[in-house]
């Protein structure tokens, strides 16, 4: 984001106002934090964005990295006395887990060994202490050690840690909070399919799971839904991933009960997906549920992304859509997740509303549909040509007038629309000539 060209004041202020890091880091962990803040570089001050990392990270063992950090902010001062005991703490309690661990990975690593271990972690508990004294103790002190690298910032050893205990253990809450940190050192290392994996075994183990407490249940959801972002929005297929987890029923209660700021990448996920899938069911179910969805959390939530979904399908204001489409450029730019489908986020916005107008109207002024669009008029007539060419209309350009005539059979949403703008019509007039004889008499 750094390599973007400065933000205007307004623009600045626009992303200022819809930045919706302090709503999603609290369900974050800290090092997943961390390139949360380095992102916002564009928008705030530098030295700001130094000190926040170095609160950040300060009481993790990354100790170089915040040794570094101190000299950015204080230029030849001494660290201070506690960064120093830190540091030789880390590396002494290093040399002690290494020591501890090290005879328990050696067995695991044979080959012998690894032949023997079964999906029955009771039988792979029994077989390892019954051959080689590796007790409950010891696979814990996997677990403690992973959990140690991670906080050091080695996200390979700490993965690889965390799986041997995963394999092992039967202890259900620390299977859980291992799958966290492999699941979290999977997206620092942007490992993205891996990251997948473990989110799919972190769904079923959340899913699965009977919680004492329905609230502790709903709390998991809520991270998983916000971890998540990472890997969907930034792999092939990830958008129609998050729409399907979103869209299921319990995370989409979820999200409307305990984070609504959500539906921005919910939006932003099914626009742009929305040329893919124009044709399908799944396309047309999914804008369906999204819009009732919107119009139900209008009190709670808003943002250009929702606003626009709101001012193009349920108000057809496409006065209101192209405003929206404005801030829209901005936001998808300035923001960490849809930074990286931002000109796909942007493009389908724009055949969105073409296509909604192109239904609506019978005739259409070219000029008036590229403002619309913010383009110029000559990209306006490229957009019409593409969007006819996709989506099948049955339109003819009248190059002289600067008009396109449509002739298509309206589609049933469209069309009841224009049937209840008719029936207010009628009604009105109705109304008016009922007061009218009132006065006459």
């Amino acid at each position: 984001m750094s390599e973007m060209a400065p933000l205007t004041q307004e623009e600045l202020e626009l992303a200022r106002q819809y930045d919706l890091s302090s709503k999603i880091i609290p369900f974050l962990d800290r090092h997943l934090i961390y390139p949360l803040i380095e992102s916002l570089d564009l928008i705030y001050d530098e030295k700001i964005i130094n000190q926040l990392s170095y609160d950040l990270l300060k009481e993790t063992n990354m100790v170089k990295f915040v040794k570094d950090k101190y000299q950015t902010l204080n230029p030849g001062k001494e660290f201070p006395p506690e960064l120093l005991e830190k540091e030789k703490f880390v590396s002494s309690e290093l040399i002690r887990l290494d020591s501890e661990t090290k005879n328990t990975l050696n067995i695991l690593s044979r080959r012998e060994v690894q032949d023997n271990l079964k999906q029955d972690k009771n039988y792979n508990k029994e077989y390892l202490e019954k051959n080689f004294q590796i007790t409950e103790e010891k696979i814990n002190e996997l677990y403690e050690f992973g959990q140690f690298q991670y906080n050091r910032g080695d996200y390979v050893m700490a993965s690889d840690l965390l799986n041997n205990f995963k394999v092992l253990s039967t202890n259900n809450d620390l299977n859980i909070s291992a799958t966290w940190g492999r699941l979290a050192s999977e997206i620092i290392r942007l490992d993205w399919d891996n990251a997948l994996q473990e989110l799919g075994k972190l769904r079923d183990l959340v899913d699965s799971r009977s919680f004492s407490d329905p609230l502790t249940q709903l709390h998991h959801r809520t991270w998983i839904i916000h971890w998540s972002l990472f890997p969907f929005f930034n792999t092939l297929n990830g958008l129609d991933q998050l729409c399907d987890l979103f869209f299921s029923s319990s995370y989409l209660s979820t999200i409307q009960a305990a984070c609504p700021w959500i539906l921005r990448y919910l939006v932003a996920a099914v626009i742009s997906t929305s040329l893919k899938n124009h044709q399908s069911n799944v396309f047309q179910k999914r804008l369906k549920d999204l819009i009732k969805v919107v119009s139900q959390e209008q009190y709670e939530y808003n943002d250009p992304l929702t606003m626009f979904l709101k001012s193009l399908y349920l108000e057809f204001d496409f006065v209101e859509a192209q405003n929206n489409l404005k801030k829209i450029e901005v936001l998808v730019k300035t923001d960490f997740f849809l930074n990286n489908i931002a000109e796909k986020c942007l493009e389908n916005s724009r055949y969105l509303i073409s296509e909604v107008y192109c239904r609506v109207h019978s005739k259409i002024d070219l000029l008036q549909l590229s403002e619309s669009l913010n383009l110029s008029k000559e990209q306006g007539e490229k957009w019409i040509a593409n969007l006819i060419k996709e989506t099948k209309l049955d339109a003819k350009i009248n190059e002289s007038e600067g008009t396109i005539i449509m002739n298509h059979q309206v589609n049933s949403v469209y069309q009841q629309v224009i049937e209840k703008t008719k029936g207010l019509s009628f009604r009105s007039n109705q109304i008016l000539m009922s007061t009218l004889q009132k006065q006459e008499n």
